[in-house]
């Protein structure tokens, strides 16, 4: 009579698969040969909160700190030439030092430079999406937007609703898979862009390719990517992965900033969960790449219990 062997239990499955977990083997802070600290980040995932729970270790863990002005574009498309420029401006800022703006993934080495220690956060895409949507049409958003370009929107893009937009199929809120810079209007729609870098491979949105790159540049060249959709992992993972720039980062965290919301959007309304779904059909390898990094830092966290 055959045997039939039981199967395992899940927790069982589980419980190994910890086990096997070192923080050693999943710490890229080891591998950074530049004491410089690159917050890359990601537009509409928090990154104000972090950029202050920064600048305040800054003066506990005696580092400097700078952050790019708000009227610096979005560095997403350099050219090699541009890339080895700012590659040369980061690092004569030197070492012991942090620095936050908005670039996709630049690979150091390509210009004969060590790589610095990346970290960004990631935010549910959708969620994202109709953040930045939201966050255009706010009167700050609005006089930055002049100062920069000395002109306003027309009253009715102010008064857009996104419930709207999406089910009128408005050009802001239409998702087109593979779709380039210059093929589509809804901007900021690509999260993997930041970590998958300046190639042309990273451009088509929601693409097999930029999906695929951006994992294995996580993978390789992160030292944690975080998410405030789970602050104390984030913060925890940040304080023992990266332990000279985030020693102390949860005690200051909830001593002085966790009920301050930096950047926070009170003109944001309500969506409907039908309207996201309905979104989120468009952002399928999207949110692959945002499941792949909170993979990722829950595996950083879990490891902790094996030092």
């Amino acid at each position: 009579m055959e045997q039939i062997m039981p199967t395992l239990c899940y927790c069982t499955v589980l419980n190994r698969t910890l086990e096997r977990l070192h923080p050693k083997l999943l710490n890229n802070t080891r591998f950074s040969q530049f004491d410089f600290l690159l917050f890359n980040r990601v537009p509409k995932v928090g990154s104000e909160q972090l950029i202050e729970l920064i600048r305040q270790l800054g003066e506990v863990n005696n580092f400097s700190v700078s952050r790019a002005p708000f009227s610096q574009p979005i560095h997403y498309h350099l050219n090699e030439v541009s890339q080895a420029e700012l590659v040369d401006d980061l690092y004569e800022m030197g070492p012991g030092h942090s620095h936050s703006m908005h670039v996709n993934y630049i690979n150091f080495r390509k210009y004969d430079t060590s790589q610095p220690i990346y970290i960004n956060l990631v935010r549910d895409p959708v969620e994202r999406v109709i953040s930045w949507f939201y966050y255009r049409r706010t009167p700050w958003s609005a006089v930055q937007n002049y100062r920069v370009t000395n002109k306003f929107f027309p009253p009715k893009f102010y008064k857009k609703d996104y419930h709207d937009c999406v089910l009128n199929s408005d050009p802001e809120c239409v998702y087109e898979q593979g779709a380039s810079f210059t093929q589509t209007k809804a901007l900021h729609i690509r999260q993997t862009l930041f970590f998958c870098g300046h190639d042309p491979v990273c451009e088509p949105f929601n693409s097999y390719g930029a999906l695929q790159r951006a994992k294995e540049i996580v993978e390789h060249d992160f030292a944690v990517v975080g998410s405030w959709e789970d602050v104390n992992v984030t913060l925890k993972v940040l304080e023992n992965y990266i332990p000279k720039y985030f020693r102390g980062a949860t005690k200051l965290y909830y001593d002085n900033l966790a009920n301050v919301k930096r950047n926070g959007n009170n003109w944001k309304p309500k969506v409907s969960e039908e309207v996201k779904n309905l979104v989120r059909k468009n952002f399928t390898r999207e949110y692959e790449f945002y499941y792949f990094c909170k993979q990722r830092l829950y595996k950083q966290y879990f490891a902790l219990d094996n030092i």
